[in-house]
């Protein structure tokens, strides 16, 4: 039985909507954490425009060595994960992820300077890294700033900048590429975040408290409503107890499987586009904006039927079998006809992305707030354990085949376990805090 939070009668139901300048949570937060993710996506997404347009040749390496510089990002990634959701947790996810916006501005950029293959991959593992804190340091930010019935909703806002800006980058980045050459390419899409970090800085705060744009009645009505919330889920004592959590450890291998998915579309499909179709590197980046296009729409409309029913896990497993069978489709017609074949290409990207919203929602409704974070980081990291799979593996294929077949299958595979594993986590019984706060008044 799948895992869906239960409706508690003992959390404590505040009328938000009382309090009107609340709204402009969703006119500062909400932009301010789509354009940062906008920007990450920006820095990792275009390797396979540069790959596309002759990265290898350019420097003199093999293919495999460029499969590898593109799975190295994300090797990277996987390294700092929990120390920097730590550090956004116990002191200021808006300092850290204006750090990382800096760092990675500037070693996306010398990606196009660095002539190095040895020197690539390093920075190529930086940038990884620099990018690690994001996601983990964003969704802990969210969690102060917006309450249970809107969880989905914002975290669909801000995983929405990956669909959004591979929809918009595919279409401008071929282009960019043909007037510039890749090297500029990677320059111009790098230096923006450098520029975006200090917006950063002085829009955002780590909490109601902090911000001036709202009164001092509406930040304590918000944060009391946070802590009635946090008041109805299991207390967990550490974050070691959390880890040995069954549920934890199935979260971690089932995003580890979609992630193989994701990343290997993401980081590939312009070359899977260009050798199945034969067409320019412009024409190519805009029949590549053409999943994610979809992806957006889908995500939109899960999270909102997810947050209006309360539910997660049912908005979750059946899209990403419907992206593993889409997959296999694309398997089963690559080479027989390119457009039937991107078609299902085109449903398999909208379906593996359209649950991203609810499922970063069960987290923080299955743990408390004091290890929440912390275990979205491990998901995170195996998620990027996946990502390096997916991208080293979908690239090597790729390369030793090619054709774009056996990527296929490998993403087929890899999305239908992780929507079948979403189906066995276990249920959790959330507490009645009104009757935990009665029992102990008569215990005194």
């Amino acid at each position: 039985m799948a895992f869906e939070p239960s409706q508690s009668s003992g959390a404590a139901t505040t009328d938000l909507s009382k309090y009107p300048d609340l709204k402009r949570r969703w006119l500062y937060i909400i932009p301010a954490v789509f354009v940062t993710y906008s920007l990450a996506y920006v820095d990792r997404a275009n390797y396979g425009f540069g790959a596309a347009a002759g990265l290898a040749e350019t420097l003199h390496i093999t293919a495999a060595q460029s499969a590898l510089l593109g799975s190295l990002f994300f090797f990277g990634y996987f390294i700092f994960q929990i120390p920097g959701a730590a550090y956004a947790r116990k002191r200021s996810a808006r300092k850290l992820i204006f750090l990382s916006l800096i760092s990675w501005g500037i070693l996306a950029s010398l990606t196009g300077v660095i002539k190095s293959y040895w020197w690539l991959a390093a920075d190529r593992l930086l940038l990884g890294a620099a990018e690690s804190f994001i996601l983990p340091g964003m969704l802990i930010l969210l969690t102060k700033w917006f309450t249970r019935s809107e969880r989905s909703r914002t975290n669909t806002m801000l995983i929405l900048g990956n669909p959004v800006t591979v929809l918009w980058m595919s279409a401008v980045t071929g282009y960019i590429i043909k007037a510039f050459g890749w090297q500029m390419t990677f320059i111009i899409e790098g230096l923006p975040s450098v520029l975006w970090g200090v917006v950063w800085y002085f829009v955002i705060r780590d909490k109601p408290e902090d911000a001036a744009w709202i009164s001092k009645e509406s930040a304590q009505e918000l944060t009391a409503t946070l802590a009635s919330e946090q008041g109805v889920i299991p207390k967990v004592a550490s974050l070691t107890v959390a880890l040995r959590n069954p549920n934890v450890i199935l979260l971690c291998l089932q995003y580890f499987f979609w992630s193989i998915g994701v990343y290997g579309f993401v980081l590939w499909l312009p070359v899977m586009i260009r050798k199945g179709s034969s067409q320019g590197i412009g024409a190519t980046g805009l029949l590549s904006a053409i999943p994610y296009a979809v992806a957006a729409l889908l995500m939109i409309v899960v999270s909102f039927y997810s947050d209006r029913t309360a539910q997660r896990t049912r908005f979750v497993w059946p899209f990403l079998i419907l992206a593993g069978a889409a997959f296999f489709g694309s398997y089963l017609t690559a080479g027989m006809n390119f457009f039937v074949a991107f078609g299902f290409l085109i449903l398999a990207g909208g379906a593996m992305y359209a649950p991203y919203g609810p499922f970063f929602a069960i987290i923080p409704e299955m743990l408390p707030g004091n290890v929440a974070g912390e275990v979205t980081a491990l998901i995170n990291s195996m998620g990027a354990l996946g990502s390096f799979l997916g991208s080293y593996l979908v690239g090597y294929l790729q390369a030793s085949t090619g054709n774009s077949k056996a990527g296929y299958l490998l993403m087929s595979v890899a999305l239908t376990v992780s929507g079948i594993l979403i189906l066995v986590l276990r249920p959790v019984q959330q507490v009645d805090a009104m009757a935990e706060t009665s029992d102990l008044a008569l215990a005194e």
